[in-house]
């Protein structure tokens, strides 16, 4: 409770009392198990309030109250910044420190003089902001998103949490905080795994989606059912609007599963045409990204029900290979079939994506192919390249299927 206790030079005498009251609170709770000495409750400080609730099936009602009671006061202590919303009806967007920033030099000495060296450089520096990277303005536009939804659902839990996912060491952090810190990013939630993986932890944040430069572990993580994708710096700057989060995708083994590139790839386009054409009234098994879009859908309708959808923040673009009239029906009822939107969708019968994407502009922009990844960013595009399908070296055939969020 101490290390949680407000700044002694605040202004606000009630919450002081608050915290005293709290404390008494904490001190005079009942239990039949021996009650921990200081040290042992300091290293518990970092456990969340609903892990230590006691067993349901304990016959002392009147503990379970005090738990509940407990928790509301957390639930309810009032600071000048924004809370994070609770996982189970966030948006939630892990990204890597890599992604976030620009840490190129950084990674430099890492691989040619070691860890220590590393890490030595980086607290030496951890007063100096690091640059922005890949996904900054696109941090930037999910930020902007949830001020515009905070306005018109003041108590909504429903809203983009950003979690920083590294395998970076925990002295690295101070450099990291400090830098989210000068660009007033919103940013509470970190993991720093210390060089193991960090993919296992994705889970247990309800991650949506998850961005990374390391193609190694966003496999890892499409393969545990996440959906993820690794990131790369457009070749060249273009000015991006954060005022509204624009997302592109592709479609095949992007949003959808890759059964009809399986097609194209073994049997040729024309059996292709005649397959789309006889299925066109059967839906795509989804894809690695479908769920993200679904995310999406979910916070667009909540502008769309207050009047806003003419200027709602979150717009999304299909931009695929397919052509219109010859494969595009089934795409679009099969997105009208899972109940989602796509705000505008391009099918370009096989020209080059990146023209288009330069004028659409999106924050990020997701593809299967490397060949259009490599296209989108000689453009100017922020691409994010998704492993998955028959167009990859690796492929194991498995189909996304994330478990709902609490609505």
């Amino acid at each position: 409770m101490s290390d949680m206790r407000p700044d002694s030079g605040s202004d606000d005498s009630g919450e002081e009392k608050d915290w005293a009251a709290a404390k008494a609170f904490f001190d005079n709770l009942k239990t039949n198990k021996p009650r921990p000495n200081a040290e042992e409750v300091h290293s518990a400080s970092n456990i969340i309030m609903s892990d230590m609730r006691p067993d349901s099936g304990s016959d002392d009602s009147g503990e379970e109250k005090d738990w509940a009671a407990a928790k509301a006061f957390f639930d309810n202590l009032k600071t000048n910044k924004p809370r994070p919303p609770k996982p189970r009806f966030a948006v939630t967007i892990a990204v890597s420190s890599r992604t976030l920033f620009d840490m190129v030099a950084e990674r430099k000495i890492y691989e040619e003089e070691g860890l220590e060296k590393y890490v030595a450089h980086q607290v030496e520096h951890e007063s100096e902001p690091l640059a922005p990277g890949a996904a900054f303005p696109f941090v930037k536009a999910l930020m902007n998103v949830n001020s515009r939804l905070r306005e018109l659902y003041p108590d909504s839990e429903e809203l983009f949490d950003i979690v920083l996912m590294t395998n970076n060491h925990a002295q690295v952090g101070v450099r990291l905080i400090n830098s989210i810190n000068h660009y007033d990013l919103t940013i509470e939630r970190f993991c720093m795994t210390g060089g193991k993986s960090p993919i296992g932890y994705l889970k247990a944040y309800m991650t949506n989606l998850y961005l990374s430069k390391d193609s190694e572990k966003v496999i890892e993580a499409i393969d545990q059912g996440i959906a993820a994708a690794t990131m790369f710096t457009a070749d060249k700057q273009t000015q991006l609007i954060d005022t509204q989060l624009r997302v592109a995708f592709d479609g095949d083994a992007v949003l959808f599963s890759d059964e009809s590139e399986i097609i194209v790839k073994k049997h040729g386009l024309d059996t292709f045409f005649e397959h789309e054409q006889e299925f066109e009234n059967k839906p795509l098994a989804q894809g690695p990204l479908k769920c993200f879009l679904e995310a999406l859908g979910k916070l667009q309708r909540k502008f769309y029900a207050k009047n806003e959808r003419v200027n709602c923040p979150i717009r999304t673009y299909l931009v695929t290979a397919r052509s219109a009239a010859s494969s595009g029906a089934r795409v679009l009822k099969t997105l009208r079939t899972w109940g989602l939107e796509i705000d505008e969708a391009l099918f370009l019968a096989g020209a080059p994506k990146g023209p288009l994407l330069q004028k659409i502009r999106p924050h990020i922009y997701f593809d299967d192919q490397m060949f259009h990844i490599e296209g989108a960013k000689e453009m100017g595009t922020v691409s994010a390249h998704v492993p998955y399908g028959i167009g990859q070296k690796y492929h194991k055939g498995t189909l996304i299927n994330q478990p709902a969020k609490k609505e």
